[in-house]
Parts: structure tokens; sequence; C-alpha cells
């Protein structure tokens, strides 16, 4: 069984479904997620939340109490011999307790970020797993001083990306080429010829309310100080269709005239050229192609007064935490990040002006991003983890 909560995770599930399936040709496969593990091959109990935040998870709470009780049921009814939770703490922690009852074995793939608060849930996890599978270098560790079986498995985005370059005939060492962003504008429908900044507003309906406003600013900054640049929307596939009806409408609005809807999310990052990305998995992405980018995000006041209080670290996104943490040779050169009222389209605009008229500047990121993308290559996360989910039901 597999429980995600969130769009990046269901996406790691659906690849660990796909690695499961391969290897297993009869194995049954049932869980939390959305359109991509259904079409992996897990049977679907019911669908994922999607939420973020203290009060932006209020309006949900009864959706996600009934999918808990749900979760609780199938535990009892299907009795799988692993169940794997990824990411999603708060519930699936939960769901954890309620496996060890059943005697059922528990993988976590994905870690809370205890790393950044609420550092006690370590020693609640030790209790609750019999093994951890974890994303970055500096969480192995965590774990294991902690007592916790734990390995550091790569990152899956990192498989996506791998397996997509050599399906196009390319290798690894030509990410952030002029000769593979023009072949992939070529294939989006763009002009090869011409740059293309990519927005990225986020996956769940909040984050995209709160920062439509800000990118279709962008978009309008972009036609009027860069009129060659071409603009594309990549649209995460689990946002529900108002919010991406409110989304296309927003930034149509603008009437930018190489404006650019798609749903190839690492397509479109391989032909850009500079990115504004809502903080979360799409930043490290873009930062595994070589696309120098820029973070922004907005919360209620609440959330972010809150978060600001308990949340431990610099910086808000993977990139600029595997920097801080991890990564060998470091510059010192950080991902601008943009957060509540900074996050408008003055900062933005200034930050892109840099990325794309600062050729100094530009090469030092692109450095910097290349440190990050040497952690996960070659890991085979997908792969390290349906072998630790074999393991666990003793095959």
């Amino acid at each position: 069984m597999i429980i995600t909560g969130e769009s990046s995770g269901e996406l790691y599930g659906s690849f660990l479904a796909a690695a499961l399936k391969e290897r297993n040709p009869g194995i049954r496969l049932c869980g939390v997620g959305g359109e991509r593990m259904r079409a992996a091959g897990v049977e679907l109990f019911a669908g994922i939340a999607g939420v973020f935040g203290i009060v932006e998870a209020v309006g949900a709470y009864r959706r996600v109490r009934e999918t808990f009780r749900r979760v609780c049921a199938a535990l009892r009814s299907f009795q799988p011999q692993v169940l794997v939770l990824i990411d999603y703490p708060d519930f699936n922690m939960r769901v954890a307790k309620e496996a060890k009852r059943e005697g059922i074995r528990v993988l976590y793939y994905v870690s809370p970020q205890v790393w950044a608060w609420r550092k006690k849930r370590v020693r609640v996890l030790r209790d609750l797993v019999d093994r951890m599978a974890v994303l970055f270098p500096f969480e192995e560790r965590l774990y294991t001083e902690a007592g916790v079986p734990c390995a550091f498995v790569g990152h899956p985005v990192m498989d996506e990306i791998e397996e997509r370059i050599r399906a196009a005939g390319y290798a690894t060492g030509d990410i952030g080429t002029q000769e593979i962003r023009k072949a992939f504008r070529k294939g989006q429908g763009m002009d090869p010829e011409r740059p293309v900044v990519v927005l990225m507003p986020g996956s769940r309906p909040h984050e995209t309310g709160k920062l439509l406003p800000v990118m279709a600013g962008v978009a309008a900054e972009i036609g009027k100080r860069f009129p060659g640049c071409q603009v594309a929307v990549p649209v995460a596939p689990n946002l529900d269709r108002a919010a991406e009806s409110a989304m296309r409408d927003g930034l149509e609005k603008v009437g930018h005239p190489a404006l650019f809807f798609t749903t190839d999310t690492v397509g479109t990052l391989l032909a850009a050229d500079a990115a504004v990305i809502a903080s979360g998995t799409s930043t490290l992405q873009a930062a595994l192609l070589g696309v120098p980018l820029v973070v922004v995000y907005k919360l209620s006041p609440l959330t972010y007064f809150i978060g600001k209080l308990l949340v431990q670290v610099r910086h808000i996104s993977l990139v600029n935490i595997l920097l801080d943490k991890s990564a060998a040779g470091d510059s010192g050169l950080r991902i601008r990040e943009l957060l509540q009222g900074d996050a408008d389209e003055g900062h933005v605009m200034e930050e892109l002006g840099r990325i794309i008229g600062n050729v100094s500047f530009r090469e030092e990121m692109l450095t910097q991003l290349e440190k990050v993308r040497r952690l996960f290559l070659g890991k085979k996360a997908s792969l390290r983890t349906a072998e630790m989910v074999e393991e666990l039901a003793g095959r």
C-alpha cells in the first residue's frame, strides 16, 4: 500500500509503483494518490488532499478525516505486506501507528522535514517505521545517528530527468546547453531561436490563487523589458479544473504575444533560460535541469507568522538548503527567495534582469546548480526504494 498526500509525493509514488510492477509482475498495489499513481497500476481508494499550512488545512479537514478513515479500513481489509508512506507527515505518522497495531511493516519514503522543525519526530519515527528512504544526503546522517535504519536513495526527480534526457538522445552532461534548449523549445511548439522564461505558480489551488497576480505581472513586464522572450507555464497535473481555468484566464489577460501553456514540466524546463517558481519540489527540478531561477511564495499571514517562530532553517528552497548542508566547494551564492510582500513583480524582475543580463552572475549560479546536481547523479531512487520494499516483504 502506498499513501501520499500531495502532488510531488504522488509523482514519487507513481515512479515507485512502476518500478515495483516492472520487477514484480504479479504484485498488487493500492493506496491514496492521483491520476499518475492510477496510471502506474495503483488501485486508489482515496485521492490526494493537496493542502499546506495551518489556515489552508482547516477547509480540508473533513476530507482529510474521511481519507484517514478509509486508509485504516483498507489496512485491515487489504493487509499489505509493506506500507509505503510518502512525505505528508502529520497524516502519515498517524497511519504508521495504525499499521504497527496491525503488524504491517512500514517504509517511510521522503523524510518529514525534521531538520527544519519538530526535531523530536525523529524519535517518534524510530518507534513507528522499519526503514527510512530519504532523498537528501544530510538526512541519512541525521537518522542513522538517531538509530533509525535509513538509506539515502537519491531523488526520483533526477531519475525522471535522466530517463528523459536519454530518451531524447542526449547525456546528462548536455543539460543546460543551447543545443538541448533549442531542441526542447521546438518539441514544445516554441520558437527554438528565442529565449524562454518559465513561470510556475504552484500545484495547490491556494498557491496559484496567491501567486497568480504576481506571475501575471511578471509576464506583462517580460513582454515590455524582454520583447523577444517567450513565456511558458507548465500546468501541474493534479491542479483542479477551477484553479487551472483561473490561472489560464489570469495569464492570458496580460496579452503576452508568446505565452505557452504546457503539461510537460521537465520538457518545458529543459527549454528554459530562466524560471520563476513557487517554493517546492519544482525549484529542485529546475536546479537539476540547470535553469537559473527565482523562488517566490506566499502564505496566509497567520501561517507565515507561526512558521517563522517554528522553522529553524535559513532558507526555504531545497536548492539553498542543499547548498548550505551538502554541496562541496560552495561559493556562497544562493537562489533569491522572495516571500510574502517581497514576492511582487518588481523584485522578481530585478532578479530576472540579473539572471538574463549579467553573464558572470548567471555563470556562477549555473556552477552552483551543477554542484547540487552532482549529489543525485546515477542514484536511481525509485529502483533502490523498490528494492527496500522487497527486502521488507521478505523477497
